[in-house]
């Protein structure tokens, strides 16, 4: 989906309540378009990860207008889902990146004046 109000509208009509009841969740979840134009802004939280993440960030249960409880893990499942057509691990981000050299170098010790004595 191209803008986070479609996933509200989809949100709204799957688990009641009026889409912009599901604004701030969606809002989150695809936060990372601020930083890049890239479709690569779905690897902050379009995984299992980024559903763990939400729920710590949101509660357990979002609470939507017309006062019904939805667990907050189905509503951003079903916002990747969406994207993707499934919800993939932080795995399957990371196994398509390669590692740049300055992130594989061994750790260099800044203080080693205080450290040989």
């Amino acid at each position: 989906m191209s803008h986070y109000h479609y996933h509200c509208v989809s949100s709204a009509k799957a688990f009641g309540g009026q889409p912009e009841d599901y604004a701030p969740l969606h809002k989150w979840m695809d936060r990372g378009r601020a930083g890049t134009s890239k479709i690569l802004h779905r690897m902050l939280c379009h995984h299992t990860q980024g559903i763990a993440d939400g729920v710590a960030l949101f509660g357990d249960t979002f609470t939507n207008s017309k006062g019904r409880k939805v667990p907050t893990s189905l509503i951003l499942e079903q916002h990747i889902k969406e994207d993707l057509g499934f919800v993939p691990t932080l795995d399957h981000y990371i196994e398509c990146l390669r590692t740049p050299r300055w992130a594989s170098q061994p750790a260099k010790m800044l203080y080693t004046k205080f450290m040989t004595k």
